[in-house]
């Protein structure tokens, strides 16, 4: 009985062994993203006023933040946060930036 049931297991499985698998073929590179290495690094401009050191950021020729380093006291940072021109104070600069992209402007 042992011995007529290991043979029907066995008789049962074997279609599955025998199966040869797929011919796999390599999955070709995916494209390069767009804009891929391109990184856009500021402009940097060191102004001096008074005692006062300015130093302006741009990217593609649009000011986004000013360092101001007093000649004695903190340095403290505007920050235009929504784009529209309007700088907003901050002593220190912040922990967590989140990305803000422009998607369509007019």
């Amino acid at each position: 009985m042992r011995r007529t049931l290991i043979a029907l297991l066995l008789a049962a499985a074997m279609p599955a062994y025998a199966q040869q698998p797929p011919a796999l073929e390599p999955i070709p590179e995916p494209p390069p993203m767009p804009g891929e290495g391109v990184v856009e690094e500021p402009e940097v401009t060191i102004i001096q006023r008074g005692e006062d050191t300015v130093t302006e950021y741009r990217i593609r020729g649009q000011l986004y933040m000013v360092k101001v380093t007093p000649l004695h006291g903190v340095p403290y940072y505007l920050i235009d946060k929504e784009g529209n021109g309007q700088m907003v104070r901050e002593d220190a600069l912040p922990s967590l930036a989140v990305p803000m992209w422009v998607i369509k402007s007019w």
